[in-house]
Parts: structure tokens; C-alpha cells; sequence
């Protein structure tokens, strides 16, 4: 499974050091055999135990004081939450179909390797693999990229389990990073920015999706008894707030765009729109969204 293609990619989060497999491929190690990590169900496993230190940047954890213990809570976060079980509401499945139409028009043709941030159920994997692109399937929790690698074991798909604080791959290797509904969740969501920009090549594309002008609701946790944020939506983003952290060194160029009409979803409106063609649910979303000004998406997409 990990083959020289992806050996070629793959660096020491921790050193840079090129990786090697055992002689079992049982674990990678870097040549002087200082640093060794396990593969795991045929998925490595590349994660150092402090990559640096994350400042919590949301409200929540400023107003409170507390830290935030994401690789904990997302490895809990995915046992107790199967991602690859199918929304139950036919609006929840409408929506995320037109979310990942959106996502998929934007990968460039010529993206020989796409890098899955955030991986969940792996539906990139799904539609691009088979297409002949390369897929890295990144998640913190060990669980998703695991299942992803039974369910879609191509040969030009590499199940990955990292942290994008410490990001395994070469300077300038990937060509196209896709970061679909997780900057909202993180740490530090510049830090976030800053670490897949640096892996990107000169002229690949980031297309980054978020919840647009999210109002975050908050309850109180039976645990704790402190307030926690709805879906772990720990950040709110609008067009200025996200460019704001972007490095313009790091951007040569930027776009932005929303959609996903909330009046369309509210209105269960799918029963109808599901049966149109992503252009022309496009252009609906779009006049739906000129005449009650409230989209649900935003887009945004960087060529380095």
C-alpha cells in the first residue's frame, strides 16, 4: 500500500527526514532508525507527540481560559460519531451533495494529487481515485482513514493518519489540498492556513469550504458544566474575517464565493431541486440567494 510513489511524498513530521518501510512494512522509520512509526491496518500512522504549541485562538477558550486538547477530542470525536453513515434527512443529504459538486468543479483537471484534509467518510477518495488522482486521505482520529482504506483501497489512494500542525509531506509537493467544513473547528485557524499553504506547490490550488456568518450556539456540557459550541464550530468566518488570515506571500491569487441558499433548505425545496443538474441548481441557488440574501456556504479558493 505504501508504495515508492507515496514514499517519495512522505517526510518525518518531526525531522524532514525521508521515511523508509521495514522489512515487514509494519512501520516507516527514517534511515538512521532514530524515528519509527507504526502502520496500523495498512495505515501509517505519522504523528509526533507535541508538533508545536497550539494557542487556542476562539472566543470560547479566550473567555474561559481553557486549552484545547484537539487530537483527544477528535479521536473520541470519531468513535463515538460514524462519519460514514448516511445523513438520515433527505435536506442534509441534498445540501452535502451540492457542497461537494461545488468542491469537485473546483479541483483543477490537471491535479495529479489531491490532499484530503479533515478526510471524515472519504468521499473525495471515492470520486477521484477512480478517476486516476491521487488521493491522501489526512484525518487526526485513526478510525476514519482506516475504514476509508477498506472501503476504497486503490492503489492511488493512501489512507494517512496526521496532524496538520505537523504535516508529513515534502515543501511545495501537493497540487491540489481540499479543506471541506474543518477550519471552523480548529486551534488556530492561521496556523492551520499557513501549515497546508506551505505543502502546497507553486500554482496547486486550496479550496477551503466553511459555514458562512455562522451564528455559534452554545450549551451547557453535563460534564463540565461550562458552555461548548454547537458541532464544535469553534470559529465563524465571512469573506473579510477569512481573508484576514491568509499571508498574502502565500496567495497569488484568491477567490471567494457563496452559496447554499438557507430559505431553499428551510423550505425543503430538495424535494424538487434534487433532480436538477449541479449548473442548473446553480443558477437557482444563485437567484435565491439575490432575492433572500442568505447563503449557508462559503468558498474559498487560493492558487499558490
Amino acid at each position: 500500500m505504501v508504495n515508492k510513489y507515496w514514499l517519495d511524498k512522505l517526510i518525518s513530521p518531526q525531522s524532514g527526514q525521508k521515511l523508509i518501510p521495514d522489512a515487514d512494512f509494519q512501520h516507516l522509520c527514517t534511515p538512521d532508525g532514530m524515528e519509527v512509526f507504526p502502520i496500523v491496518k495498512g495505515v501509517p500512522r505519522l504523528l509526533i507527540p507535541e508538533p508545536e504549541t497550539i494557542v487556542p485562538r476562539s472566543e470560547i477558550h479566550q473567555k474561559l481560559h481553557t486549552s484545547f486538547r484537539y487530537r483527544e477530542h477528535y479521536q473520541q470525536d470519531a468513535e463515538v460519531f460514524d462519519y460514514f453513515l448516511a445523513y438520515e434527512d433527505g435536506a442534509s443529504r441534498h445540501e452535502a451533495r451540492r457542497l461537494h459538486e461545488m468542491i469537485i468543479a473546483a479541483v483543477p483537471e490537471d491535479a495529479a494529487l489531491i490532499l484530503d484534509v479533515g478526510c471524515g467518510n472519504a468521499w473525495v477518495a471515492s470520486h477521484f481515485c477512480p478517476q486516476k488522482q491521487g488521493v491522501i486521505s489526512l484525518d487526526i482520529a485513526s478510525r476514519n482513514p482506516e475504514k476509508a482504506w477498506d472501503l476504497y483501497p486503490f492503489s492511488n489512494h493512501l489512507p494517512l493518519v496526521a496532524d496538520v500542525y505537523a504535516l508529513p509531506f515534502l515543501p511545495d509537493s501537493i497540487d491540489c489540498i481540499i479543506a471541506s467544513e474543518i477550519i471552523e473547528h480548529v486551534a488556530d485557524p492561521k496556523r492551520f492556513l499557513e501549515k497546508l499553504l506551505d505543502v502546497l506547490r507553486p500554482g496547486g490550488t486550496l479550496i477551503l469550504t466553511t459555514p458562512f456568518a455562522e451564528k455559534i450556539s452554545h450549551s451547557l456540557c453535563v460534564h463540565c458544566n461550562r458552555p461548548t459550541p454547537q458541532h464544535a464550530h469553534l470559529h465563524s468566518f465571512t469573506k473579510d474575517s477569512l481573508v484576514r488570515i491568509v499571508r498574502k506571500d502565500q496567495a497569488s491569487t484568491l477567490k471567494m464565493k457563496t452559496f447554499s441558499n438557507k430559505a431553499l433548505t428551510k423550505l425543503q425545496t430538495h424535494v424538487l431541486l434534487q433532480y436538477l443538474p449541479t449548473a442548473f441548481w446553480k443558477v437557482t441557488d444563485q437567484l435565491a440567494n439575490w432575492i433572500v440574501p442568505k447563503p449557508a456556504r462559503l468558498m474559498m479558493t487560493i492558487k499558490k
